[in-house]
């Protein structure tokens, strides 16, 4: 390196990096009332449960949290059935996500995801100096037989949302245990599924098994989607040999003591957790018809979220849908990003913006 640059300089490749842009959150000015569907949070909110630990943490904020987040992870255990000691707790699932890569990807390396994956992937696949194959999904769905052709010797992770955002396609889990029976003993897969709580398919596993019995498995959850999105709470599931590899290079206290303890009651709020899922069976299925009743195509989705495809011409393109719905209070998702430039991602809402964004599409639609 050349000893007389004016700054610091970031190392190669860094500055190639497209940075991740998250969902807006605020209305055009004037507007009196925001209904956010950008980023998939809970329409119910936290669980009250939640909310009365989080604040009975507020008196002992000099306290360091604890570092293993013990407690947490045998909540974590005793609701799913696990062993609290193949559990890691972290800031969000997608840090989980980066410190993955970070272990197991380095310069020369690949690793593969499909088309329209989480963002986030190739950012930390990028980040760790690897190179990030995107395979052709079919149908907007994951397909494992290209996944599995775009593997080579240099392939050392695999990243599988499922279901997967933006699109909200799912795979059912004999399609994975196929893609892992495929894949090289040496390549992680990671199953992410930060949606599974709201998946009501009989074909369909979170992969709980799976990363339970393969030496080259973890399944990745969080916490943000049933009311914790502010909390930044995930986790990770997987072998001995992973997660003492992570628990090596994470920070040493990177689950604060808030999100700990609201963390603990959440996910024993079993009756908050039914109540959320309960809501947005409902309103996905009835957001779904009235958005198809409109000549509006959707992406069959089992998240909590539609992905909404807009006519090609120009005065009722996604665009200009997003902007008449943002001046009056609706703010959805643009997702360019993702490769669809020309639909929105809606997140299920109260009743009130559900119906809100169906009466102003209406209108919309007819200018």
């Amino acid at each position: 390196m050349k000893q007389d640059q004016p700054r610091p300089t970031p190392r190669a490749g860094i500055m190639d990096i497209e940075a991740y842009v998250p969902g807006k959150s605020t209305a055009p000015a004037g507007v009196t009332k925001v209904y956010k569907l950008s980023s998939n949070e809970n329409p119910l909110g936290p669980s009250p449960k939640a909310i009365e630990a989080a604040r009975e943490v507020a008196a002992k904020l000099d306290v360091y949290p604890d570092g293993t987040a013990r407690r947490l992870r045998e909540a974590i255990a005793e609701v799913h059935g696990l062993n609290p000691a193949n559990i890691i707790c972290s800031n969000g699932s997608d840090e989980i996500l980066g410190l993955l890569a970070q272990t197991y990807l380095a310069p020369g390396d690949e690793a593969v995801f499909t088309e329209h994956a989480f963002m986030v992937y190739k950012i930390y696949i990028q980040a760790a100096g690897a190179k990030p194959v995107a395979v052709k999904e079919a149908d907007e769905r994951a397909d494992v037989d290209a996944i599995l052709a775009a593997v080579t010797p240099k392939t050392r992770i695999v990243f599988l949302a499922n279901p997967n955002n933006p699109t909200g396609t799912y795979l059912p889990f004999s399609e994975v245990r196929r893609l892992h029976a495929g894949l090289p003993k040496n390549v992680l897969l990671v199953l992410d599924a930060a949606y599974a709580e709201y998946v009501r398919r009989n074909d369909y596993e979170a992969g709980i098994e799976l990363a339970g019995s393969a030496e080259n498995v973890v399944m990745t959850r969080t916490f943000s989607k049933l009311g914790l999105g502010g909390a930044r709470v995930g986790w990770m599931y997987g072998p001995a040999h992973i997660v003492d590899a992570i628990n090596r290079i994470r920070g040493p206290f990177n689950v604060n003591a808030t999100a700990i303890e609201a963390g603990i009651a959440s996910i024993r709020d079993r009756a908050h957790i039914e109540r959320s899922v309960t809501h947005n069976e409902k309103w996905l299925a009835w957001l779904s018809a009235e958005l198809t009743g409109l000549g509006l195509h959707v992406t069959p989705s089992v998240g909590n979220f539609v992905l909404i495809h807009f006519p090609d011409d120009k005065k009722h393109s996604a665009a200009a849908a997003d902007d008449y719905l943002s001046a009056r209070g609706y703010i959805l998702r643009r997702v360019t990003g993702y490769g669809f430039p020309n639909a929105l991602r809606m997140s299920v809402g109260t009743e009130e913006a559900n119906r809100g964004v169906i009466d102003a599409l209406k209108t919309f639609l007819k200018s």
